[in-house]
């Protein structure tokens, strides 16, 4: 009857741990956030859900406060983690991962530039000389959480390489945006600030050095930098980034220790019945070493990574959406356009801009005997993949958030990236099921 039992536990279980390990559950709750957004928005409740997003906060460390809304502590505050957490995976790819090689990292490098540079000249195209032409950064970024979670509906029919291929595109896609958020969207420099920041980004560089693993020390640093860039000029979520590349990479032992050391207190565990839980100290004492020999193997990246990622995909990721999408149709007595220079060039940037971008550099790139296609990856695929690099929410938000003060021009944006992100996953869908296999 147990052992039935078992059974009947994993088949539940395994069609839900797929759901979550292929990244759809993320994808789900932040298109959850954002139709519970849309909703109070054009809904009676609209006043409320303003008031509460515009709740003030107010808090100090010493000479550095924060003083501001709620929505502003989601974009400035809790985006910090979900910038930290790409900072640990651009990182992490970097050093062992598709980007550890030139060879590797040539192809989506080249597909991303191409994918970012065509979006952001059709924008500017529809907004030359116009007063919204500060958004040219918005249909540059991809949002891999959606991205992934769209590749995921069609399961293994699509080939690895693909999958491979686009988020290794992602992620040089992710510090690009990043680049142009330092750069382009920051505001008058305060050099005493940088300062502090650049003595505090030192400071855990190291720590790194002198071989200090816990995590703690490098979280009061990252509170302090967050703190000292929040009055810097550059956006304070920059912080995430620059401390997730001081986290300690490198494992303490090598696997050949690791089993030699935890073989001997495995053989040696002593032999007490555990009922209910385990009470013996001489065997509370054996997991501890156990545990620690497993944290030397571990490096802290990705310790941190492994902790953060989900907290970053199903908590930060839908809070945002939900303080961001909620977009009025019909407010401030102007209604939203698909046909208003905003809204043409995000859609240009990301419906057309990304494939064409991404799809015509990779040929170039071919062609020119720079690098090699995807194994097992058709044009047909390739365009595909260049579509649902068009689905731009999260940083396309992020970006809208920074490139407009007004809030008709920040509607009217937020209004076409949701347009386009539907379009591009739709269009995305359809060419890859066209050529997928089982």
């Amino acid at each position: 009857m147990k052992e039935l039992g078992n059974q009947l536990w994993q088949m539940c279980a395994r069609p839900i741990s797929k759901f979550l390990g292929e990244g759809v559950l993320g994808g789900v709750l932040l298109i959850l956030g954002t139709l519970i957004a849309l909703f109070l928005a054009n809904s009676p409740y609209h006043e409320s859900y303003e008031s509460l997003l515009h709740i003030p906060l107010r808090f100090s460390v010493g000479e550095f406060g924060y003083d501001d809304s709620l929505q502003h502590f989601i974009n400035d505050g809790l985006m910090v983690i979900f910038f930290f957490v790409v900072g640990l995976e651009i990182k992490r790819e970097l050093l062992v991962g598709e980007l550890s090689t030139v060879k590797k990292a040539l192809l989506p490098a080249i597909a991303a530039l191409g994918g970012m540079i065509v979006p952001a000249s059709l924008y500017v195209l529809f907004n030359l000389g116009g007063e919204f032409a500060a958004g040219w950064g918005i249909p540059m970024a991809t949002d891999i959480a959606f991205a992934l979670g769209v590749m995921a509906i069609l399961g293994n029919r699509v080939p690895f390489s693909l999958k491979v291929f686009l988020l290794a595109l992602a992620i040089f896609d992710d510090m690009g945006a990043i680049l142009v958020i330092a750069v382009f969207y920051g505001e008058p420099l305060n050099w005493t600030s940088l300062l502090i920041g650049l003595i505090l980004l030192l400071s855990s560089v190291v720590l790194n050095v002198l071989g200090v693993r816990k995590t703690l020390p490098y979280a009061i640093l990252g509170l302090g930098l967050w703190f000292a860039l929040l009055n810097s000029g550059i956006h304070a979520t920059i912080a995430g980034v620059l401390l997730a590349l001081t986290i300690p990479a490198r494992s303490k032992m090598d696997q050949k220790i690791f089993k030699n050391k935890t073989g001997d207190l495995i053989r040696d565990f002593p032999d007490t019945p555990v009922d209910i839980m385990v009470v013996d100290e001489n065997q509370r004492e054996y997991m501890k070493k156990i545990q620690c020999s497993v944290n030397d193997l571990d490096s802290p990246l990705q310790r941190l990574e492994d902790s953060l990622h989900e907290v970053s995909n199903f908590i930060i990721l839908p809070i945002f959406a939900f303080a961001n999408a909620g977009v009025q149709f019909l407010g401030g007595g102007e209604s939203l356009s698909l046909l208003h220079p905003i809204s043409l060039g995000i859609l240009a940037g990301l419906v057309i801009g990304k494939p064409i971008g991404i799809f015509l550099s990779v040929m170039l790139a071919n062609a020119l005997g720079i690098t090699n296609m995807p194994e097992g990856v058709s044009k047909l695929q390739l365009l595909g993949i260049g579509c649902l690099g068009g689905i731009g929410f999260t940083m396309s938000i992020f970006i809208t958030n920074l490139a407009f003060v007004d809030s008709i021009a920040q509607s009217q944006a937020k209004f076409a990236i949701l347009m386009a992100s539907l379009l591009s996953s739709v269009i995305g869908i359809v060419l890859l099921a066209k050529t997928a296999h089982r």
